[in-house]
């Protein structure tokens, strides 16, 4: 009975599904098995079977050194405490054991009751290091050698070798060892094409990360292009590896056993790895060492202007389609530049018709010129570009010596009405000082305090409030939305784009 209770029961389910497909059927107007089309999903090819890095580290692991570093450190001294105030122990007896770890020689005898700190030692300073000849040449960082006065290579195997100090190049971190040792091929790796990496691709580096000999880590290259303040030429690749302390100067392999990058510096807020390092590209420093190798020091081109991003307000100040090029702010008197008539507001553009993104990118440019080498550079003044020849300076002789202007005591205050600002003529007539900025108004939001000069308005000389309301009205008739201001904090130059007010 209850089998045929059963049957009875699943009969009636599938005749109620069918009936439900009839019915479908019915009110859709499908007909037959139609099978819905999706597009095809991203399909990543296998990985290799047995993937490591074993063969790559056995083969670049003889090329990479352990570099230490002997600095003499100079004793100094620190004003004695006197008699009724000296240490505790002063009063053990002589012969008191503990007395070894608290006399310091020459104590006694130390004039107008200064005492030496320590006595005259040496620091060991601790970094890593790669072969790129086999007659010796290492390459490792500025900052492991920097203050050094005898350098060691240690081997892979734990041999030693004395080195000598080729040269430095402090703006890119790099520096050029040589280990004279005759009779002697040294195992050596070459740099690589950076440019040809790609975000994601593995990384190997080698090194020695704190003193604990050749280590091996591996991640990738997460970016490339990273600006992290460490100066003007600042363009590493960002490697998510495991770099710790100790693998400044190491080499950041690809898969192919070359060169792409120099281990420089690491992100970490606890001092420990977290993850993420930089390294020099393969194609900087190939440059750079070449010039070391050859000449000992590096040579770089100076066109001797201070420069700026160039803002959309600026753009558009300006009259500009686009936010590129760096605007000029300051050029230095009796500079390559001054001397082929560049002048404050004009926007560099290109460089022998390399185009210039922003700051960095035309200091790199400059940068990569020789001295003495004539480049054409295009400005944007007076709403349209011209080229302007100029016969680069040296980079290394340049004198950084700069005179500050003092801005005089403001007297006479005025407003520039729809601008938030109080102006006065500055004591010595050049420009007009910023007493007053209102805080909710668009001059306070683009930074300007009271203390700025405002020594020009749209590339016309200011002297009184008067000729600040002038040269806005001017850009105004033009059609212009902003009037773009050249001001000067403690004797740097900025400019800032103030939306012109309307009437």
């Amino acid at each position: 009975m209850r089998n045929d209770a059963n049957k009875t029961k699943r009969g009636g389910l599938i005749a109620g599904v069918l009936a439900a497909g009839v019915a479908s059927v019915a009110l859709t107007g499908v007909v037959g098995n139609t099978v819905p089309v999706f597009a095809e999903p991203v399909k990543v090819e296998a990985p290799v079977q047995n993937f490591g890095f074993a063969d790559v580290v056995e083969k670049v692991s003889p090329a990479v050194v352990s570099v230490r570093v002997t600095q003499e450190v100079t004793p100094t001294m620190s004003q004695g405490r006197g008699p009724d105030m000296g240490s505790p122990f002063d009063s053990l007896p002589e012969d008191h054991p503990l007395r070894r770890f608290f006399d310091v020689p020459g104590r006694d005898n130390a004039p107008n009751g200064m005492r030496p700190d320590r006595e005259p030692r040496t620091r060991m300073g601790q970094g890593s290091g790669f072969f790129i000849s086999d007659d010796g040449f290492v390459v490792t960082n500025n900052h492991v050698v920097e203050g050094g006065s005898q350098y060691t290579v240690v081997m892979d195997d734990g041999t030693e070798y004395d080195a000598e100090l080729i040269g430095t190049d402090p703006r890119t971190d790099l520096a050029l060892l040589k280990v004279d040792e005759s009779n002697t091929k040294f195992t050596y790796v070459e740099f690589g094409d950076d440019d040809a990496v790609r975000i994601g691709e593995w990384v190997v580096a080698v090194g020695n990360p704190f003193g604990l000999g050749g280590s091996v880590t591996a991640g990738i290259v997460s970016a490339r292009g990273r600006d992290i303040g460490a100066g003007p030429y600042d363009d590493f690749l960002q490697i998510d590896a495991a770099v710790n302390r100790g693998n400044s100067g190491g080499p950041a392999f690809g898969l192919d056993g070359k060169v792409i990058g120099v281990n420089t510096a690491i992100f970490s807020p606890s001092g420990g790895n977290v993850g993420i390092a930089f390294a020099i590209p393969a194609s900087v420093a190939k440059d750079v060492i070449q010039s070391l190798r050859e000449d000992g020091s590096v040579e770089r081109g100076w066109l001797g202007v201070q420069i700026a991003p160039v803002t959309d307000d600026i753009a558009e100040a300006v009259g500009l389609d686009q936010e590129k090029g760096a605007i000029v702010t300051l050029p230095d008197n009796e500079t390559p530049a001054t001397k082929a008539g560049i002048k404050t507001g004009d926007v560099i553009t290109a460089v022998n018709g390399e185009t210039v993104d922003g700051p960095r990118e035309l200091a790199r440019m400059i940068g990569n010129y020789r001295p003495d080498t004539k480049v054409d550079v295009t400005i944007w003044r007076d709403g349209k570009a011209q080229d302007v020849s100029v016969e680069l300076g040296n980079l290394s002789s340049l004198d950084e010596a700069a005179s500050a202007r003092g801005s005089g005591v403001p007297v006479d205050p005025s407003s520039l009405s729809g601008y938030g600002l109080t102006l006065t003529p500055s004591e010595d007539g050049e420009g007009v000082v910023v007493t007053d900025v209102k805080p909710d108004s668009s001059a306070s939001e683009k930074g300007i305090k009271a203390g700025d000069i405002i020594i020009a308005v749209n590339g016309e000389t200011v002297e009184t409030q008067k000729d600040v309301q002038s040269a806005i009205d001017a850009a105004a008739e033009t059609g212009r939305k902003a009037a773009l201001f050249q001001l000067q904090t403690n004797g740097q130059n900025r400019f800032v784009a103030l939306p012109i007010a309307k009437s």
